[in-house]
């Protein structure tokens, strides 16, 4: 093979490369598809499936769980604490990464072994749609992206339209009981609530703060949300909340006025507008009541025959290691 042939035989495997500006500000370069990805969250492990592009998966991470297939995947460590030497045998064309729960190192150590990683950082549920078609665009699939993105959008957007009017529910979403943890107002999950018809009472610039049972007492929720993972027992977890000092005083806990939505809550990933939905139903099941059927007009000559009964049916940058109850919550993003 002549050289020239031989030029012309690399040029056409070589895979094209451009840059992108990731979640992080960081301005990395890497093919126009890649083709060999490994997902440092399980968040993105969700993400990438729901674009259709898990074959291009080669790696992911020990809490990378949903959906059951990405349990298969080759697993290179935890999301904190990551084999960087799995992950280089791996050969990735890029590894995704979230900037508020990938540790920086983590991110410096890929770029001395000479692998891009590409950071989103989402903060709103806003954020999380326009950051999956951003990462579908990255990935070299733009259409999946923008095609996702649009039906999330639409269900989104049918909710707030079918919530209208009524007021919101104002709830404490609990991370941990003991001791009681909550979210803090800018935190995706807080803004989750609002797009389920929810407003948490934790008035906090912290993302996981600690809370004071006195303060919540006197805040008086309408109800408590849990995450499943975390309220397995359902009302015998439930029960034994309510015997606890402090909880049985709760107007909410007295009321047995409590959600539990699936731990895509927890989530920045697609699937989290599916525990949105989940959450507006228990919270405010009269806007998802059947509307009437509609009646008929009634014959001129007999207006004595429109009598009727009409029926309703009900249908940080690049953080470190967090701390212990935090971590195992953490681990879920």
């Amino acid at each position: 093979m002549g050289k020239a042939a031989e030029q012309a035989t690399s040029s056409s495997i070589a895979p094209a490369m451009h840059e992108v500006v990731d979640g992080a500000g960081r301005t990395i370069r890497i093919p126009v598809s890649p083709a060999r990805i490994i997902s440092l969250a399980p968040s993105l492990t969700e993400t990438v499936y729901a674009l259709g592009l898990q074959d291009r998966l080669v790696g992911d991470t020990d809490y990378c769980d949903y959906p059951p297939d990405a349990q298969k995947k080759q697993k290179v460590g935890g999301a904190i604490n990551p084999s960087l030497e799995q992950i280089a045998a791996l050969h990735p064309d890029l590894v995704l990464v979230t900037k508020d729960f990938n540790r920086l190192e983590t991110v410096r150590a890929l770029e001395t072994l000479g692998i891009p990683s590409y950071a989103i950082d989402p903060h709103t549920v806003a954020d999380i749609l326009s950051s999956t078609e951003k990462l579908a665009d990255v990935l070299g699939a733009p259409d999946a992206g923008k095609a996702l993105e649009s039906e999330l959008r639409q269900r989104l957007s049918a909710l707030q339209t079918k919530l209208a009017g009524i007021p919101p529910r104002r709830v404490l979403f609990i991370v941990w009981t003991e001791p009681l943890i909550s979210i803090g107002k800018q935190t995706f999950i807080a803004d989750a609530l609002r797009e389920a018809g929810a407003v948490s009472i934790v008035d906090s610039q912290q993302n996981w703060p600690q809370m004071n049972m006195e303060e919540v007492v006197r805040l008086q929720p309408d109800y408590l949300v849990f995450a499943a993972a975390h309220f397995a027992g359902g009302e015998h977890d439930f029960d034994v909340l309510a015997t606890q000092p402090g909880w049985d005083i709760l107007q909410a806990v007295q009321n047995r006025r409590y959600a539990v939505i699936s731990d895509a809550v927890n989530r920045p990933a697609p699937r989290i507008v599916s525990a949105i939905e989940e959450l507006a139903r228990q919270l405010h099941p009269e806007a998802f009541q059947a509307a009437p059927p509609p009646q008929k007009d009634a014959p001129a000559s007999k207006p004595e025959t429109t009598d009727r009964t009409d029926s309703f049916y009900p249908s940080a940058p690049f953080v470190g290691t967090p701390s212990s109850p935090a971590q195992e919550f953490s681990c879920a993003r």
